[in-house]
């Protein structure tokens, strides 16, 4: 069975997330969102091409930008998760649905 990318991305923003909280060492959390995001964007350039892999990549690191913002607006977990859940929905729909 093909790698599904969705948990992937998940995983990296709640992981960088939980990580940079818990240590207080934010460029640690800042690798795990980046170690995530290379696993993900080499499973993309492979089954979805360049384009869309820009796209998703795009969609992630947006997601992981947009939750601090909103962070102040609506705490940092539901930020957190709606970033996650919005990654991951891109990845399913554009990639894993495919593979």
């Amino acid at each position: 069975m093909a790698m599904r990318t969705a948990p992937v991305v998940a995983v990296g923003l709640l992981g960088g997330y939980l990580t940079a909280r818990e240590t207080g060492n934010r460029p640690l959390g800042g690798a795990v969102l980046a170690a995530a995001g290379v696993v993900a964007g080499r499973r993309w350039q492979r089954t979805v091409g360049p384009a869309a892999t820009a796209g998703l990549t795009a969609v992630y690191l947006l997601g992981f930008g947009a939750s601090h913002p909103l962070a102040k607006k609506i705490g940092a977990w539901p930020s957190v998760l709606s970033a996650a859940a919005t990654s991951a929905l891109a990845a399913h729909v554009v990639a894993d649905r495919r593979a």
